[in-house]
């Protein structure tokens, strides 16, 4: 049992927990100052003023942590960070003026990656993983859910999630990795048709990882010229029939009613949304699917941002990822993210925490996390500062402090 004694803030978001996540203000931050808390490894047990701390917690493990700010974990929803080589070329190539096609003719884009990522060993992808985890995690991101679906046959595929499992197993409990299955990603050039594919190595392959309990969620990358509409409920209903959650790539380049597909299945998130209309919009705000949007995406590509507020003003839960990969985001800082997108997304305070934190662990099924209430689960990050305003107020500047110095069980 340890008690952290004195903070300077703890940011609650109780308020935001209470209504869900939606139409928050900025006071539902419900920021408690110069204030203590007191937990084990399973719950948070108090919440006060370090001079009326109970008797039967007087015997934890005091912490003086004046000059730190307490958030509830921060959760990165959305990532594809296991994955070979790197496009650092492509991105020169892209800032000179080249586009797509002449990127393509010069051996850059997704066929790139996959190359690199089916010719790597698994160590080879394992310790690669580690590396990028550790330095998200010096961020105080202490969740992260991580995709395949850059080797696309039976084999890489496998590999891919296997390596994923692994860093899983290494990491826990300290940092909490998610795993989601992605092959529906792309159709590989040999296959005549998605359905073709989909037939031949994503449902055979789903139930054998889940067979073996190394996937937590299945997603794809339903499009025009990817996966379609029946697509998408073929491998939503398999996947039911496996007990595995579900997740969706939806209405990126057009609106193919993914957000609406997604809230009709449950799926515990819909990302990217740039061109949801008004029924996927109203769809979400009335069902417990998350809106996860990725601004890291536009930024790297130079892109239009999502209209972040359209979802909010009409109530719907919406989270911020990184979608930390090789080709569209190569940023691995969702603090940093949130803090540059914040403006142009029109976010107040509340709603930025919120939608990396309470919101972020919803979008990956974590409803026992993402605020600081009592019976809750103690996953938290921790600043060194006074206030929570100077943490997205000093871009690029990281001010977080991992937890472990402190307490180790975490």
């Amino acid at each position: 049992m340890w008690c952290l004694e004195n903070l300077s803030q703890i940011v609650t978001l109780d308020a935001a927990h209470s209504k869900d996540g939606r139409n928050l203000k900025p006071e539902d931050l419900s920021i408690r100052p110069n204030c203590s808390i007191v937990f084990d490894e399973h719950r948070i047990l108090w919440i006060g003023n370090i001079i009326q701390i109970p008797d039967d917690y007087k015997k934890a493990k005091r912490i003086p942590l004046e000059g730190h700010v307490l958030t509830p974990e921060i959760v990165d929803s959305h990532t594809h960070l296991v994955f070979g080589g790197n496009r650092s070329k492509e991105y020169s190539m892209r800032l000179n003026g080249a586009d797509y096609e002449a990127i393509a003719k010069a051996g850059g884009g997704i066929l790139s990656t996959m190359e690199s990522t089916i010719t790597a060993t698994e160590e080879e992808l394992y310790k690669a993983g580690l590396e990028r985890i550790e330095r998200m995690a010096s961020y105080g991101i202490g969740t992260i859910e991580i995709k395949s679906g850059y080797g696309l046959s039976i084999e890489s595929e496998r590999k891919i999630s296997r390596v994923i499992h692994k860093l899983k197993e290494y990491f826990s409990p300290r940092i909490q990795i998610l795993s989601t299955y992605l092959a529906a990603h792309a159709v590989p050039g040999s296959f005549s048709t998605s359905k073709d594919y989909l037939d031949r190595v994503v449902l055979p392959l789903m139930q054998e990882l889940s067979d073996e309990k190394i996937i937590d969620f299945v997603d794809i990358f339903h499009e025009q010229g990817y996966f379609n509409l029946e697509d998408t409920k073929t491998l939503f209903s398999k996947a039911k029939i496996l007990g595995l959650k579900l997740k969706i790539h939806a209405d990126e380049f057009n609106d193919n009613k993914g957000a609406v597909t997604a809230c009709e299945h449950q799926a515990l998130s819909a990302d990217h949304l740039l061109c949801t209309e008004d029924d996927g919009i109203k769809a979400l705000s009335q069902a417990s699917t998350v809106a996860t949007l990725l601004p890291g995406t536009a930024f790297f590509l130079g892109k239009k941002l999502a209209n972040a507020r359209r979802f909010l003003d009409e109530g719907c839960k919406v989270a911020i990822a990184s979608d930390y990969n090789p080709g569209s985001c190569h940023c691995d800082n969702l603090v940093l993210l949130a803090s540059l997108s914040a403006k142009k997304l029109e976010l107040n305070l509340c709603e930025l925490w919120s939608g990396m934190t309470l919101n972020a662990a919803h979008a990956v099924g974590l409803d026992q996390q993402g605020a600081i209430k009592l019976g809750l689960k103690p996953r938290f990050s921790l600043f060194k500062c006074q206030s929570i305003d100077e943490v997205t107020y000093n871009w690029g500047r990281n001010l977080a402090v991992s937890t472990q110095e402190y307490f180790p069980a975490h």
